[in-house]
């Protein structure tokens, strides 16, 4: 499997349409590079959810998926499935988010996700980011979306199981759904880690990215 280094990271977006969206989809990587690097700056944004139970859930669960850093995060109150209809609300604040960091890496939804508000929110990002190296995460869900990745981060058996277990602790407004479960979230792990080679990892996309193979 090739191996490409990202260099040194001090600072992290991470971006979701919804409350547990991030750690869904990339939960297993904030911990690997949480813990890796103490005190990197990790710079979170959900677009909705704010005010609410899922805020403080995922106060809960970012502080848990990122360990030692120092995490910004802003919680906005836009109205779940209707990201389409709140545009100009929704790019203001990623410009916001843009003005105040400059990040060595930023993880977003994927550009090809079926829920209209994760993929809105994926076209926003790299417009706002476009000299930065954007990882499209990926998240189960009925829509059957689930792509052919270009991108793996693989996961410890440890830290997949430990993404596991915070995804049920921190977010209990949503283990009513059928799709959300230990089943799901390690199943999709196992498979992208045969697919690159390790027992678990995260699958990203990615929408450009510039080599440079001549040092």
């Amino acid at each position: 499997m090739i191996r490409l280094g990202a260099g040194r990271l001090d600072r992290v977006v991470a971006v979701g349409a919804h409350c547990d969206d991030i750690a869904i989809g990339a939960g297993g990587t904030l911990l690997t590079l949480c813990l890796a690097r103490p005190g990197i700056r990790v710079d979170a944004l959900v677009l909705s959810g704010g005010g609410g139970e899922r805020e403080d859930e995922e106060r809960a669960a970012l502080a848990a998926f990122c360990p030692g850093a120092d995490l910004r995060l802003t919680v906005h109150k836009l109205p779940d499935g209707r990201l389409p209809a709140h545009w100009d609300e929704a790019k203001g604040a990623i410009e916001e988010l843009r003005e105040r960091t400059e990040p060595d890496l930023v993880l977003a939804p994927r550009t090809e996700d079926a829920h209209q508000d994760h993929r809105g929110l994926a076209q926003l990002m790299t417009t706002a980011f476009r000299d930065h190296l954007v990882l499209g995460y990926e998240i189960v869900k009925w829509d059957g979306d689930l792509g052919r990745p270009a991108a793996y981060q693989p996961l410890s058996p440890e830290i997949a199981e430990r993404k596991v277990r915070l995804l049920q602790e921190h977010y209990p407004s949503q283990r009513h759904r059928p799709w959300y479960d230990r089943e799901a979230f390690l199943g999709l792990a196992r498979i992208r880690g045969i697919e690159c080679h390790a027992r678990y990892a995260e699958a990203f996309d990615i929408t450009k990215l510039t080599l440079d193979l001549g040092e």
